[in-house]
């Protein structure tokens, strides 16, 4: 019997010609990392491997680690298996992971958008016989408005708030979606940052990611002294005591679960705006197209709808267990 190029166990996605492991979320002797959310890139592993852009992000969440960088497109062989790591779009430095064995083609790919986003490295699908696809948001009512529009609409916010003497708060993730926001939004104020926000915004600063002067922060950091500001922190901070020191403010959370109102009344948020660093309906069916897989495996999300809609497509698809996470969680800064 033939060996397939990967195999699933409880530690994470395995190749056996390799002896490596994918995104594992259990310890294993040599992890190939797709991104450095903490779903995805977690502590105790022997060796990782990585995208040169990914790897000081997930150097500054897990501390001291042995690790490799790898550039886009490079070819590694590890064992019997020839790797390479290809833009995903999710987050900068993002990567899917393509593996061939004895001529035989397997992408993961991680998280990832089809919506070039001006900061991340844009989407490439790779060509496959196997694709696995996230599913987060793989239900048909799940359709994002092009980024400027929703940028667009932020900035709307934002200036109608600064005129009434409020300081405008977003909650959004503190690696990927708040730099998003800074890279995408225009110049209207001063920019405030939590302190988990400014961490991850220095890391990609120094890397070269074009990013625009931000203000961490402190006890002298008030709307007093930066009237019509932005805040921007993790989702954990809206309504809290570091929220309240920026007074008379609005509060507002940025993700793709906003397009659900029933999540937004349980968080009772007033506003919630649409922008998703994972694909919508559409992207994860054009993603999956252009693969050209005729085989594909689907994890964390809507899984099952999901894999029922590929099989009316003709797909041969089914479903993998993993322990990723969505969007619903905010990844802790470990420093």
């Amino acid at each position: 019997m033939v060996q397939p190029v990967l195999t699933f166990t409880d530690r994470g996605i395995y190749c056996p010609a390799g002896d490596f492991h994918i995104d594992p979320w259990r310890p294993v002797p040599r992890a190939l990392i797709t991104h450095g959310h903490s779903d995805h890139a977690r502590w105790g592993m022997g060796a990782y491997l990585a995208t040169d852009q990914a790897l000081p992000v997930i150097r500054k969440r897990l501390g001291p680690i042995t690790a490799d960088g790898i550039a886009y497109g490079n070819t590694r062989q590890i064992g019997g298996a020839s790797v390479s790591f290809h833009p995903a779009g999710h987050v900068p430095g993002s990567a899917q992971i393509k593996v061939t064995v004895a001529g035989e083609t397997w992408v993961v790919s991680g998280d990832y958008k089809t919506e070039p986003d001006g900061l991340a490295e844009t989407f490439v699908p790779v060509p496959c016989h196997a694709f696995i696809s996230e599913c987060t948001f793989g239900l048909p009512i799940f359709r994002w408005d092009p980024q400027p529009v929703v940028m667009d609409q932020i900035a709307r916010w934002w200036a109608a708030n600064a005129a009434a003497g409020k300081t405008s708060i977003l909650g959004a993730y503190s690696f990927g979606k708040a730099q998003r926001l800074l890279a995408g939004l225009p110049n209207l104020g001063p920019i405030l940052t939590h302190g988990a926000v400014e961490e991850m915004t220095q890391t990609l600063r120094d890397q070269g990611y074009p990013l625009p002067p931000t203000i961490r922060v402190t006890a002298e950091v008030t709307a007093k002294t930066h009237p019509g500001a932005l805040a921007i922190a993790p989702p954990s901070a809206l309504g809290s005591a570091w929220a309240n020191r920026l007074g008379p403010s609005e509060e507002a959370f940025v993700s793709g679960w906003m397009a659900v109102r029933g999540i937004r009344r349980r968080r009772a948020l007033g506003t919630g705006f649409v922008l998703s660093d994972h694909a919508d309906w559409q992207g994860l069916n054009d993603a999956i197209r252009a693969t050209g897989a005729e085989k594909v495996f689907v994890t964390h999300g809507y899984t099952t709808p999901f894999r029922q809609w590929l099989e009316s497509q003709g797909y041969d698809a089914g479903i993998v267990e993993t322990q990723f996470g969505d969007e619903t969680t905010e990844e802790p800064l470990v420093s």
